[in-house]
């Protein structure tokens, strides 16, 4: 884990940027910027997951008010060893103002940060196209951008975007670039697997878009484990690489999982979508010869937090 570093993050408010930037600020300086729902404008756009500014505040974290969308650095240092850029913001079918708060403003925090030692930036497995066989492995360098998302139709374009943008200001700064394609990722913070874990208990249908909804899950330990080598493993070319975890897990498994620990039957109701990513699982070569294998199996760790948030069964 990093220690006396001063880190600048985006997304620090997010659902998955909040725990790793917790366990950052422990042995850190740690900076986090975003609008923290300033005005009613940003206020509204804000994703309702957000953390409020005091919250991460409470947790040793530096924050200031800065809108990605035509970002004032005037109030943040650039100074940082560091830069962990998380943040995503989505806006439906609002193309243009995408590709401007997500790649561009991404540009800005590169450009401010230029002297850093290495910068991570976080883009997504489900930037990858669709293919027919939904266990095939997505390798880093595959086709990219053609997944329905009907609930984020700018997405694809905009991590498109991100990507370009993040390469370029990696060989035009000479700043080292990890771009990191998370997978999908769980802990005892939430994240997909514990949603549909917490809707079998509660007898709720668990929607998927696919049968079988093929994942490669990893757990937040592990990407916290996994963050310092990846960001030693940077460069100006930007490094491209799938953060995810050794197996590959449906979310038809992970809900009969869930079945077996509760007794509740898992009620799943599949709602397929002409040119969904039904297959979300990723080559992971690249990162376990930089990270070595993850250390967190998926099924004792989900039955860990099963445990944790469910007690054992009766």
């Amino acid at each position: 884990m990093l220690s006396g570093e001063k880190i600048l993050m985006t997304g620090a408010s997010g659902v998955v940027g909040l725990p790793i930037a917790t366990a950052l600020a422990k042995a850190n300086e740690v900076w986090a910027i975003a609008r923290f729902g300033e005005g009613p404008a940003a206020a509204s756009a804000m994703n309702a997951s957000s953390a409020p500014r005091e919250v991460l505040a409470a947790r040793g974290i530096t924050t200031r008010r800065v809108d990605l969308a035509a970002p004032d650095f005037s109030a943040l240092p650039d100074d940082f060893t560091y830069v962990l850029h998380l943040a995503h913001t989505r806006l439906g079918s609002e193309f243009q103002r995408a590709i401007q708060v997500n790649g561009v403003g991404a540009g800005h925090v590169l450009m401010h940060c230029r002297k850093a030692k290495a910068a991570l930036v976080m883009s997504s497995a489900a930037i990858y196209s669709p293919k027919s066989d939904p266990f095939a492995l997505h390798e880093e360098d595959g086709d990219l951008g053609k997944a329905s998302t009907p609930w984020a139709p700018s997405s694809p374009v905009s991590k498109v975007s991100l990507e370009a943008i993040a390469r370029f200001c990696g060989e035009a700064f000479g700043l080292p670039v990890t771009i990191a394609r998370l997978n999908t990722i769980y802990g005892t913070f939430g994240g997909l697997p514990i949603m549909d874990m917490d809707s079998v208990v509660a007898g709720r249908p668990v929607r998927a878009v696919a049968d079988p909804n093929v994942h490669s899950p990893i757990h937040m330990d592990d990407v916290l484990d996994q963050l310092e080598p990846l960001l030693e493993a940077a460069s100006p070319r930007a490094l491209l690489v799938n953060w995810a975890g050794d197996e590959v897990v449906s979310t038809q498994d992970w809900c009969a999982q869930a079945a077996r620990l509760s007794g509740q039957p898992a009620k799943i109701e599949v709602a397929s979508i002409p040119g969904i990513l039904a297959g979300n699982a990723v080559d992971v070569s690249r990162r376990r010869a930089i990270t070595g294998p993850c250390q967190r199996a998926f099924e004792p760790s989900f039955a860990a937090i099963y445990r944790d948030r469910h007690g054992a069964r009766a």
